[in-house]
């Protein structure tokens, strides 16, 4: 995504993050990001638990759900049973997932695990949230929509209803946005046809921001103010 640069690499990188939003770039080999694996354990830590045998449902409190890089944390959290191997999870309020330099909030979320490996979590919301540190800039990618689905062995983040994106400079905006975490590019309404579907804001660049090269000049001394320790005429 583009970064704070100078003027001629700044029009350089919007018209690339312009070609990016367009549609899914050419592959490009995929950055090598902590993701978590069969073989790695899953851990449950929660202030309390309630165990239906009947039914074959759990019910967690205050509930936190680790296995790698990726962390699951909820109020409250509902699963069809305790075997990794298989089972859907339903986690409300204050819904956060912790990802690879980035992170999902939202009210309420449905995580699917598979082959003892966390695959899909799904965050609603009002809206849900999005973040991640971009590695080359450290500015945030941030974005919000209806829906975020993040898929984990894809290593994808789909934005739906009200998507909306920045890179901490530039704004894109659609019903439906595609983010890829490694390669921290972005796909906007794919296969599209409505000619207004996506808005993209390419802001000017800012002198206020920290560690901008051009700062404004101090004003000119007043040429007519008498020197130091003399009094005015």
């Amino acid at each position: 995504m583009a970064a704070f640069l100078p003027d001629a690499a700044r029009l350089a990188a919007a018209a690339a993050f312009l070609c990016c939003c367009a549609a899914v770039a050419a592959p490009t080999p995929r950055l090598d990001l902590p993701r978590p694996s069969k073989d790695q354990p899953i851990d449950l830590v929660a202030a309390s638990s309630d165990v239906d045998y009947k039914n074959n449902t759990l019910l967690f409190r205050q509930v936190k759900i680790t296995q790698g890089p990726l962390k699951v944390e909820a109020q409250e959290a509902t699963a069809t049973g305790l075997d990794f191997d298989n089972s859907d999870w339903t986690l409300t309020g204050q819904v956060r997932i912790t990802m690879p330099d980035g992170k999902l909030a939202s009210s309420d979320a449905k995580v699917t695990f598979r082959n003892n490996e966390i695959a899909q979590a799904t965050v609603h919301g009002t809206p849900a949230e999005f973040e991640q540190k971009l590695k080359d800039t450290q500015q945030l990618a941030r974005g919000h929509a209806n829906t975020i689905e993040y898929n984990v062995q894809a290593g994808t983040v789909k934005l739906t209803g009200a998507a909306w994106l920045t890179d901490g400079d530039n704004v894109i905006e659609g019903d439906t946005l595609v983010y890829d975490v490694a390669k921290q590019r972005v796909a906007a309404n794919p296969g599209g046809t409505d000619p207004g579907g996506v808005r993209i804001t390419i802001n000017p660049k800012s002198q206020d921001k920290p560690g901008s090269k051009d700062k404004p000049k101090s004003p000119a001394p007043d040429e007519t103010a008498p020197p130091k320790g003399q009094p005015s005429q």
